[in-house]
């Protein structure tokens, strides 16, 4: 027992002596300092001593011994600028972030002539040089009024929406009140993160009604899609918690922005994104030089990767060669006039394109060369170096932004629509499929389905119309089937769009009006008699109009024109 007693006392005394191994310094680098300086070289016997053991004998290195007290010295001088520096990055945030109030009113696309109830949201925003107020554009789309609140003031201010890009989901506010702008600061935009560099998301998520301060490291800088505006664009993953709430709020690296928080992964923790800065000066510079958004370019190509060996052989590619396969062209693009199918694109403005359609970026990283091209402003040009039928050329191709023939998003606007007869005729966009849910995919009409996702435009304005529901009455009967069908002709002329299928309706000079669908389907009807029947069947739905506001603005301007020529 006495024996017990003095090697427990002797343990105690040896553990008041010795502590565990004090860590290495992290060589991640803080979201206010540079990296951390690399640890000095150490022996083999040093290595052994850090595991543990040596000779076989397990150690304890007392933690008042560093490696190198030098060494030590230098890191402590760095965590503390870091921790500084993480305090004053927030102190700058909280004299620059908002809290974004929105009140929202979307259309109802079945029933495009009503809204459907107006829903209110919260969002973040910082403020930017320009005494502007930068938020994301799902904060504020569809909206009806907005204000916004500044740290530490129980005071909500009114906002105006300046400009919107939902391709890139930024939006620009702003708020006349002097008041608002007393003590607030602008944020600098600073660079794109290395990864595992450290940031801070500030804004105001869900829980709380105070500001939130989160931090994580990037994870990974690549093309990720935009889930608001359909987009594929540059977005950096990090590893904060990014709620809704913190929408539109920035995310701080030192002192500058190194981002604008969007959106997470669902299902998965603690994987958020950020619009990295490149993505928020193309915004900008578009909305300050040529006063509102101009979107972002693209060639209108569908590419095809050439990694296998016989593809590459059978289109003359020599064995340093490298690119992409032209496989569809949009008829609209300037690249249509240029590039034809089955061309090798080898490299965009000197920079090489690999077999998989990447390029360079930054530190061995690669990215898609759609990154290239959607950093280029509208009506700039591209040298694109292709090899067609053996031979190189060198092209120059003139980027714009391209819509697609069927409108992924139609966000800040009423739904187009035309009423004859009680046959409600609307454009194919993808917001009208959202209607049939979140599944809508899958449960919206399968050709529809097709035509939105794949189809290209053949000519400038052209809509692709449906009939999209029949309001019943006696002169319609018997066509309540034919809806969710396409229309094609109006007394056997093509239509291009729903402005061209109500002007050819109204213009009509013959007894009858007739409408050819797809499937071969046809609608006939007594002229007169439907132009009689389309008053009844608005006053019994209660309908303002036959027409949406911009085909009356439309037919008005048209008006006007021959007046004045007249």
């Amino acid at each position: 027992m006495a024996s017990f007693l003095r090697t427990a006392r002797k343990l105690a005394s040896s553990s008041s002596q010795y502590g565990h191994l004090k860590s290495p310094p992290s060589t991640t680098r803080n979201a206010s300092a540079s990296r951390a300086p690399p640890r000095p070289p150490i022996s083999d016997n040093s290595i052994n001593l850090l595991a543990g053991k040596t000779n076989g004998v397990t150690r304890m290195l007392p933690c008042s011994a560093p490696i190198s007290s030098s060494y030590d010295r230098r890191w402590r001088t760095r965590r503390v600028g870091v921790r500084k520096g993480n305090v004053a990055a927030v102190e700058l945030a909280l004299n620059s972030v908002v809290k974004v109030f929105s009140v929202l009113c979307s259309p109802n696309y079945l029933l495009p002539w009503q809204n459907k109830s107006q829903r209110e949201t919260m969002g973040s925003g910082f403020v930017i040089p320009g005494r502007k107020i930068l938020t994301n554009a799902h904060v504020i789309a569809d909206h009806s009024f907005v204000l916004v609140r500044k740290h530490g003031s129980p005071a909500k201010y009114r906002a105006e929406v300046k400009a919107v890009g939902h391709e890139c989901d930024l939006a620009i506010l702003a708020v006349e009140s002097e008041e608002f702008w007393d003590g607030m600061n602008p944020l600098e935009l600073g660079d794109i993160p290395l990864l595992q560099e450290a940031v801070s998301v500030v804004g105001y998520p869900q829980g709380g009604d105070n500001i939130s301060v989160t931090k994580g490291v990037v994870s990974r800088v690549e093309p990720t899609q935009y889930v608001h505006g359909a987009s594929q664009l540059m977005a950096i993953q990090i590893d904060a918690a990014i709620n809704p709430g913190n929408s539109g709020g920035p995310a701080i690296m030192g002192n500058k922005v190194a981002g604008v928080a969007f959106q997470n992964l669902s299902g998965a923790e603690n994987i958020g994104y950020i619009i990295p800065v490149p993505v928020i000066k193309h915004f900008i510079y578009g909305v300050e030089e040529k006063g509102k958004y101009t979107g972002f370019c693209s060639l209108g190509l569908s590419c095809q990767p050439t990694e296998n060996v016989h593809l590459r052989n059978h289109f003359g590619m020599q064995p340093d060669m490298t690119g992409v396969l032209v496989s569809k062209i949009n008829p609209l693009s300037d690249a249509h006039n240029v590039l034809k199918k089955d061309d090798i694109i080898l490299s965009f403005d000197g920079v090489p394109i690999a077999n998989d359609g990447t390029v360079p970026f930054r530190n061995r990283e690669r990215i898609t060369f759609d990154h290239l091209v959607s950093m280029k402003q509208p009506n700039e040009n591209a040298i694109v170096r292709v090899l067609r039928d053996g031979k190189e050329h060198e092209l120059n191709i003139i980027l714009r932004p391209l819509q697609p023939l069927v409108p992924v998003h139609q966000f800040d606007k009423l739904p187009s629509y035309y009423i004859f007869a009680g046959l409600v005729f609307v454009p194919l966009t993808q917001p009208y499929l959202h209607e049939y849910g979140e599944d809508w995919y899958n449960t919206s009409p399968r050709r529809l389905c097709e035509r939105a996702l794949r189809e290209l435009p053949k000519k400038a304005n052209q809509q692709l119309v449906i009939l999209s529901q029949v309001l019943m009455d006696d002169i319609n009967a018997g066509y309540e089937r034919l809806a969710e069908l396409q229309v094609l002709k109006v007394n056997g002329t093509e239509i291009d769009n729903l402005e061209h299928l109500c002007q050819l309706v109204e213009n009509c000079s013959t007894e009858s009006v007739r409408f050819d669908l797809e499937d071969d389907r046809v609608i006939a009807l007594n002229y007169e008699v439907a132009k009689v029947a389309t008053s009844r069947i608005l006053m019994r739905h209660r309908i303002p109009s036959a027409k949406s506001v911009d085909l009356i603005d439309t037919q008005n301007s048209s008006q006007s024109e021959l007046a004045s020529q007249c």
